[in-house]
Formats: structure tokens, sequence, C-alpha cells
């Protein structure tokens, strides 16, 4: 099984984010992002019972499924068992204290998606000690403050990020074959995240970013299909 995902999914992000959906359910809040157009969603929910986070997986599956790529935020207990039951998702997102990447894909296997929060330089070190493909991205940031995630680290801003792209790919090609690369072997792309919104595309692009990943911008708008269809539009119209 070869995996779906392509790196241009990764354009418009939408974080799902169970605290920021303003009292909607997440499936629902996935169905009118994919609906937009866009085609890459991580469901996150810190605080929800296992059991809740399994059935609003399962549930956004069939709204994502042959329409975007779907991964799941830390729990691959949830993302084994989502597959289990047959439901179409894709891949794991990591953060720096979650389980180790490595032992991560061995348990997903090789035609599951893996992201990795990464944002400081020195956490490349660990990365480039992996094989490369064993991970496929990074959510980077955060560019600015947000409230969805308070134990971010400082905020980067586009100059940060940008320099933080410089570094990946600076190490992936001193380092061909190692983590900093991706299966096809392309330095990993990385995803703007933190405090980014409608507005960002045009910075996020001039500072190489993959894509911006967005949590309340389509999480609490009034209208998610619309508010992803304008993000998705607004970056496919950004220069360069």
């Amino acid at each position: 099984m070869s995996r779906r995902y392509s790196a241009d999914d990764l354009a418009i992000y939408l974080v799902a984010d169970a605290e920021s959906t303003v009292g909607r359910e997440l499936a629902d809040i996935v169905a009118g992002a994919v609906a937009g157009g866009l085609r890459m969603v991580q469901l996150r929910a810190k605080n929800l019972p296992a059991r809740d986070f399994l059935a609003a997986t399962i549930a956004s599956a069939a709204h994502t499924a042959g329409r975007a790529t779907l991964v799941v935020n830390d729990r691959v207990d949830v993302f084994l068992a989502a597959r289990s039951a047959g439901a179409a998702v894709d891949g794991v997102h990591l953060g720096q204290s979650d389980l180790p990447a490595t032992a991560v894909r061995e348990l997903i296997g090789a035609d599951a998606v893996l992201g990795l929060s990464a944002s400081e330089p020195g956490e490349l070190d660990d990365l480039a000690s992996l094989r490369a493909g064993t991970v496929d991205y990074l959510g980077t940031g955060a560019i600015r403050a947000t409230p969805t995630k308070k134990d971010h680290p400082d905020p980067l801003g586009w100059d940060g990020f940008a320099r933080f792209v410089d570094l990946v790919r600076a190490g992936a090609d001193a380092s061909p074959g190692s983590g900093l690369n991706t299966a096809a072997g392309q330095p990993l792309p990385c995803v703007a995240i933190g405090g980014v919104a409608a507005g960002d595309a045009a910075a996020a692009r001039s500072s190489s970013a993959a894509g911006l990943a967005v949590v309340r911008a389509i999480c609490a708008a009034d209208d998610p299909a619309r508010a992803a269809a304008d993000l998705v539009t607004e970056w496919n119209q950004a220069h360069v």
C-alpha cells in the first residue's frame, strides 16, 4: 500500500481542535472544510476521552475518505483503533513530548503519514539521526502567540520561520539519507502554525512555508466551508 498523501495537500491544513468548534461536532467542521476544498486535516482532542475521540475520528473519516488526508494528533492508539474499525484515517501527528518518531513509524506502517512539530534548531539534530522518510512533514511555529496551544514555543514570526526552513534545507542537503528528508529525497516541508489565519498566505509563501495550519480561522467560523474555500483561494493567488 503506497501513501496517498501529497505534499501539495499541506497548502491549507486544518487543525480541527475539539475545544475550538464553538459547540459544534468535530466531524461537522471537517465536513465543511473538505467541502471548501481543503485537503489536509488533523484531529486534535486533548481533553476528550479515548472512546469519544475514536468516535469523532471515525465520523470525520467518512468525510475525508478519498478527498483529504486525515491525521490524528498524538494518539497512536486512536489511529490504530480507527483503522481496525475500517475508517480511512491516514496517519498521526506528533509533538516533541510524544512517542519517538521511529517507534511510531514502526507502529503505523510505511504507508501512513507521519507529521512532527519542530521549531527549534536543536530538534533538527534528532531528526537528522533518523532514516529518510521516517517523517513526512514538520509543523513549525508558533508564528504568533495563540490561545489554542498555551504551551507553544516562543513565537518565531515569519523571519524566524524562514530561518528554520533554511536550516532544514541545509541539513537535508548535507545529509541526503537522513531524517531531514522525505522518502522521495526532498527536504521535509514545513507548515506554518500558531496564530495564522486569512491574510497570511503571501507572507507564508514568501517564507518558504509548504502551507498554513489554521485552527480558529475555520473551526470558529460561521461557515467553515466558505472559510476554507477563501483560504485555499488566497493561498493559490498569493505570489511567492
